[in-house]
């Protein structure tokens, strides 16, 4: 199952041809399913592709590439899962609209991603929504919260939402010493990802935001475009943020949420036996995800410190207040302040 070493140019080649056969509406034979062909692949089952954009030593490719094995000995080798990571198939706009088309089974796609889709899902993203990680794996898995959102994009864009991974409570990361309250940001810059809810969320927290590509932040750290990051405590060690950046301040802003979406068409396809161990099996995968996703959490931690980095625990009560006021602004529709009371209402 494990796809450890991919060439490039085979990379390259198949992504090409799955992109090719999106845009010309290739038929099911002999491999499954496209758009549309659901019920093709369901008679035989098949090596569901699945697109990733991280490494094949990060939790995510861990606990899907276990999802696959385990799907592929449930079903005695029915249903079995082909997990691509390092974008191979595309990054994750790309991949989504693969899925969308059924070139591609799966993919993990960021909330922003499922936010320019509908804006519904706009709310999981807000800070402060999630206490932690336990609060936020307890919300995005309830089916009385999330079953109606989950289902939206099925008919526009042949998309079903079926869970989430976390990426971690996000805090920020400074190039010039620990951030105790949003006073200390004033004329600093701090990298965020180009969303108008990122942005203003920058600006809460007393910085001067700056949109800029995940892939250029250490060169614009080190170089001083930027004074800032936030993320997690995985990235900032596997990105070596901690060397150009070595503050670390526990803000504990946002608990960054990745999604798992499936082809509609093959998702109904499926018998119900296969559709339920499918979803049994997809149960165990984030569960797991949860448990290695602490474990790295701790051993970034581990690392970033031995390599010269510092974290700074302060008081959060005055970035609380400072966030407090993003929810009013960005919740726009009845159904979104439901979903938001429905996620606090879950930490209670």
């Amino acid at each position: 199952m494990k796809r450890s070493r991919i060439l490039s140019m085979m990379a390259l080649a198949s992504a090409t041809a799955l992109t090719l056969a999106a845009c010309g509406g290739g038929d099911a034979e002999g491999d499954g399913a496209t758009a549309g062909g659901g019920e093709t692949a369901a008679a035989e089952g098949k090596t569901l592709r699945l697109a990733l954009n991280q490494t094949e030593e990060h939790p995510s490719f861990i606990a899907l590439d276990n999802w696959g094995n385990s799907l592929e000995e449930a079903t005695d080798g029915r249903w079995s899962i082909e997990v691509y990571p390092n974008e191979t198939l595309g990054a994750q706009q790309e991949a989504l609209q693969l899925v969308s088309d059924g070139s591609v089974d799966l993919a993990i796609v960021s909330g922003t991603q499922l936010e320019n889709l509908n804006e519904d899902f706009r709310v999981f993203n807000l800070p402060k929504v999630f206490d932690d990680v336990e609060h936020q794996m307890n919300v995005v898995h309830d089916e009385a919260i999330v079953g109606d959102l989950y289902t939206s994009l099925e008919e526009s864009n042949s998309l079903t939402v079926l869970g989430g991974f976390t990426q971690g409570a996000r805090s920020v990361y400074t190039t010039f010493g620990a951030v105790e309250s949003p006073e200390d940001f004033a004329g600093k810059k701090l990298r965020v990802q180009e969303s108008d809810l990122h942005i203003a969320m920058a600006e809460a927290l007393g910085a001067s935001a700056t949109p800029m590509a995940f892939g250029e932040v250490y060169t614009a750290l080190q170089s001083g475009v930027l004074d800032a990051g936030e993320n997690n405590e995985v990235s900032y060690w596997t990105q070596k943020h901690y060397e150009v950046a070595p503050d670390w301040t526990y803000t504990n802003h946002l608990v960054g949420l990745d999604y798992l979406v499936v082809n509609s068409d093959l998702l109904g396809g499926m018998s119900e036996e296969d559709k339920q161990v499918f979803l049994d099996t997809w149960t165990a995968a984030h569960e797991e995800h949860t448990e290695l996703w602490t474990t790295a959490t701790q051993d970034a931690i581990e690392q970033a410190t031995a390599g010269g980095a510092t974290f700074h625990k302060v008081e959060s009560a005055a970035f609380d207040e400072a966030l407090s006021g993003l929810a009013a602004e960005f919740i726009t529709t009845d159904t979104q302040q439901a979903l938001y009371d429905a996620a606090r209402n879950a930490a209670k």
